[in-house]
């Protein structure tokens, strides 16, 4: 019997052989997760949401849902918050390590301890740190810090570019350190992993929206994750997923890829989706784990801090958008109680450095937490002689940023001060009075201000060009000083008085 093949087997063969010769396409689909995090202060968190126990717990059922999960921080975690102050960041390492980082980029408030003790949590971190753009004044690197960062996952090389912020010298103390622009390093290693073969380049960067948003035009980026704005962003324009994290982990936003890849012909091409996620922290169970660690952590402040050093008869506000942007009863409070200590004529600080981010009501006792969980940072009390040119110098560098929220704001005592807020920066200041009197640009007067501004800190340099009658060496910390004055006074009365006047 003979036996024909058919149409049909006829030509699935003829077509097999004439693709014998020929290269396969190959293709394949990858789901990953990035979970990014940054500004994370408190240990505790809110009532209902944030700290490091929920932060934990979403790291964890992330990683667990999906093994191809890589998860970062993207700056602020040693500085400032209640326990720091007296441990500088030693609990943060200690609970970070419970639920590690793939990768970690140091803030500016890493540095607020200076760059020794940087150091010691970064070897104490059982995850790794880096920053491409930070190196020795000499341009030599930093022991431990690493650099750009490539991956494996599931088939794909991700390239983790980690850059922290370059203002960093400008409001910390970085020592010696030398920081590179943020943004061109970034960009500019970006391209070179591209051109490296990366599949996908993903920035780890601390910086303000404005340098995110440079990033994020440049095209160089598949993914960008950022702290240091205490908000939440999502953004995607067909190029680059941009997510800047929020704080204290109240939220996190998983981001989600459907990568495809295709080789044929011996070139690969990859496409991917982004699926942006948002979890409320609020509706998250804590790790226990990390909970029980934290309830010590809470046993111990309270043994140590409970304790009411006097009560107030107005209310208190310390918000971070009031004390970066107007006087306020807590400033005024601190100011008061730091000429007090040291009988300056006047004081002058940032607002930066108060830091309780809280309101409180009238007729309330303060305890040495309320303190301390304000003055988080340990500076201290210093006095400086300047003339008046050189204190009008220190109030425009601490209006100049007014529009922004900055941390140099002013708040003072025993001096007022007019700001006409639409005039250029520089020519803000319309009137200043020293104990009743008009500011005499020649004349000599004593400042209290603290050791951060009198180094330069938040543009402050002004201060660092008079002559220093009590250095940070001989200087008490600034919390103590608070503690002392409001033992003194009993009853704090002192709200909201015109110190400072915005005309509009």
């Amino acid at each position: 019997m003979t036996i024909r093949p058919t149409i049909a087997a006829t030509a699935l063969a003829t077509l097999m052989l004439a693709t014998i010769g020929l290269p396969a396409a190959r293709a394949e689909t990858v789901k990953l997760t990035f979970l990014g995090v940054g500004d994370v202060y408190n240990f505790d968190g809110g009532k209902v949401r944030g700290g490091l126990a929920r932060m934990n717990a979403v790291a964890k059922a992330e990683k667990a849902a999906n093994p191809n999960t890589i998860y970062v921080f993207d700056g602020d975690m040693l500085s400032p918050s209640l326990l720091s102050g007296l441990d500088k960041g030693e609990n943060m390492i200690d609970l970070t390590n419970m639920e590690p980082f793939d990768l970690a980029v140091p803030g500016n408030h890493e540095f607020d301890f200076g760059t020794d003790n940087f150091l010691q949590k970064l070897k104490a971190s059982k995850y790794p740190w880096a920053a491409i753009n930070v190196t020795h004044a000499d341009g030599s690197p930093i022991e431990g810090l690493g650099g750009v960062m490539v991956k494996q996952v599931a088939g794909l090389k991700i390239a983790l570019i980690p850059v922290a912020q370059d203002t960093s010298p400008e409001v910390s103390s970085t020592g010696d350190w030398k920081f590179e622009s943020t943004v061109e390093t970034a960009i500019t290693a970006a391209k070179a992993a591209r051109k490296d073969g990366a599949d996908l380049v993903v920035g780890v960067v601390q910086a303000p929206h404005s340098n995110d948003q440079l990033m994020f035009a440049s095209k160089a980026f598949d993914v960008i994750l950022s702290g240091d704005d205490h908000d939440i962003v999502m953004q995607y324009n067909g190029i680059t997923a941009y997510i800047d994290t929020s704080i204290d982990a109240n939220y996190m936003m998983p981001l989600d890829l459907t990568v495809n890849v295709e080789e044929k012909d011996g070139k690969r091409k990859v496409i991917w989706e982004p699926v942006f996620r948002f979890i409320d922290t609020a509706t998250v169970k804590p790790d226990p784990e990390t909970q029980g660690k934290v309830d010590e952590f809470k046993q111990e402040l309270s043994k140590e801090l409970d304790v009411a050093v006097g009560d107030s008869d107005v209310p208190l506000d310390s918000r971070r958008n009031m004390v970066r942007t107007q006087e306020t009863a807590m400033g005024n409070l601190i100011a008061d109680a730091m000429r007090d200590a040291t009988g300056a004529d006047a004081t002058i600080i940032n607002g930066g450095g108060i830091r309780g981010d809280k309101q409180y009501a009238a007729n309330i006792d303060l305890t040495r937490k309320d303190v301390l969980t304000e003055l988080p940072f340990g500076n201290k009390t210093v006095v400086t002689e300047l003339t008046g040119k050189q204190i009008l110098e220190a109030l425009e560098n601490g209006v100049s940023q007014l529009e922004d929220g900055a941390g140099r704001f002013p708040q003072v005592s025993g001096l007022t001060v007019e700001v006409d807020t639409k005039a250029p920066k520089g020519k803000r200041i319309a009137a200043v009075t020293i104990a009743g009197k008009p500011l005499d640009p020649a004349a000599s007067y004593k400042i209290a201000t603290n050791d951060y501004m009198l180094s330069g800190g938040d543009g402050y340099t002004a201060l660092s060009g008079g002559k220093v009658l009590v250095d940070a060496n001989n200087g008490k910390l600034i919390a103590n000083d608070v503690m002392v004055y409001i033992r003194k006074v009993g009853t704090v009365k002192t709200g909201v008085e015109g110190r400072i006047v915005l005309k509009q």
